[in-house]
């Protein structure tokens, strides 16, 4: 392959000559736009639940198991979309998963049977948003940012919750008066209105325009092309999972899973709903954690840049599990102030979870620490996964939600436990191939 970029030890200009704006800022910019565009497809399974449920009279289960295989494909995805990155490059990938996203959006429109809704809904969104996941944000990190990486981090996992702060007050609206059809066609068009944006403006690597990543002044030449994306893949878990701080990371993380995107995200609103508060209000006190959630993720990144990881993970875990403890108490008809104070406290700590965990990845892991947190992610949706299907199973059986929020609050506690045993760890080798 011929080698059009400077060697590796050929050092960037001094840095009273450097430029004052790094285009690494612009570059987080871009993914930060991307993924709060791309956020509209995960603020709708806790609308469609009853809209569908009244329509075709599926149970809550099986529209649950629906949106199971979505959050379980989102996360199976991950590490093969991680390791398809370093083949194809970040924008390809992007751009295609986005047009995934549309078309599986689109198709739900005319959707007569249930099995439709797994495919569709399940199967075509889940592996596109898979690609859009949180090893996107790994892998933009990693390649542009050797300083601030945990605050860059916290950012980019903030505009998930930015997006839903943006659509999901917009999406129950269109829900509550003009069906759930309108508000599946507003995903698919903003799903394609960001393409161009990447397809324009995103860029690979800091090398394909000359410059070192942020916070180091030794440039890094761009690497070949990786095959066998995925070969790597599996190779990268086959290794890490013969580690013990792997199964830990995995575990904590997929009660991160089962504990937000399983059971608030999924459930909330048909639970608030239950108590007799409107789909609208609880809507919006969904969008009200996407305010404090953006806040607490960025406060976690910049916490991880200079705190113990375990330890804040153990935080946060911890006082996530209190607060699902209380919250059959809080739930009623209108909204009252132990709400609103569950709602900002749960905010903070929705996905604080994140920088801290894919700091330990790349502190154990090195190079293959993006791929690994795909694979951590993956154990993330599979908790999402089982607690999406079975908190639909609990209320289709018992009638409420109460035993799914205690018994999530105890997964919690063994969460923070998980995370204190974990120890700073020895950078294993990369996997080439």
């Amino acid at each position: 392959m011929t080698q059009t970029t400077p060697p590796p030890t050929t050092p960037l200009p001094p840095p009273s000559r450097a430029p004052r704006f790094h285009l690494a800022w612009a570059v987080a910019a871009v993914a930060f736009v991307t993924i709060v565009g791309a956020a509209a497809f995960a603020s709708l399974p806790g609308l469609l639940i009853e809209p569908l449920h009244h329509e075709f009279d599926w149970s809550r289960g099986t529209i649950g198991f629906a949106v199971s295989v979505n959050l379980a494909l989102y996360g199976l995805t991950a590490p093969f979309a991680a390791a398809l990155m370093d083949r194809f490059g970040i924008r390809r990938v992007v751009a295609v998963a986005l047009c995934v996203i549309a078309t599986g959006s689109l198709l739900t429109v005319w959707m007569t049977a249930a099995w439709q809704l797994v495919l569709f809904w399940g199967v075509l969104v889940g592996l596109g948003s898979g690609s859009m996941a949180l090893a996107f944000a790994a892998t933009v990190t990693g390649r542009w940012f050797t300083a601030r990486r945990g605050l860059v981090t916290g950012i980019l996992t903030a505009a998930g919750a930015s997006g839903q702060l943006v659509f999901l007050p917009l999406l129950s609206w269109l829900v509550e008066r003009h069906g759930w059809r309108p508000a599946a066609i507003t995903v698919a068009l903003t799903a394609l209105a960001v393409v161009p944006f990447v397809w324009l403006l995103l860029r690979d690597h800091p090398a394909d325009v000359g410059l070192a990543p942020y916070g180091s002044d030794t440039f890094v030449p761009k690497p070949p092309p990786v095959p066998g994306a995925a070969r790597r893949a599996l190779a990268v878990l086959l290794r890490a999972a013969r580690t013990g701080p792997f199964w830990l990371l995995a575990g904590t993380f997929a009660i991160c899973g089962a504990t937000t995107n399983g059971l608030v995200k999924t459930h909330f609103i048909p639970a608030a709903h239950d108590h007799g508060m409107p789909m609208t209000a609880a809507a919006s006190l969904l969008a009200v954690i996407g305010v404090f959630d953006v806040l607490g993720t960025i406060a976690s990144g910049w916490f991880t840049d200079r705190f113990d990881t375990r330890r804040l993970l153990a935080v946060y875990y911890a006082l996530r599990g209190v607060s699902l403890l209380f919250l059959p108490m809080l739930l009623a008809p209108a909204v009252h102030p132990p709400m609103v104070f569950f709602i900002v406290f749960y905010g903070l700590d929705w996905v604080a979870t994140v920088p801290p965990t894919i700091a330990l990845c790349r502190e154990h892991y090195g190079e293959d620490g993006a791929i690994v947190f795909g694979w951590v992610l993956a154990s993330h949706q599979v908790g999402a996964a089982l607690v999406a299907f079975l908190g639909g199973v609990a209320r289709d059986v018992f009638g409420s939600y109460d035993l799914v929020w205690y018994a999530s609050g105890a997964l919690c506690a063994a969460a923070a436990l998980m995370a204190l045993v974990l120890r700073p760890g020895r950078r294993a080798p990369a996997v080439t191939a």
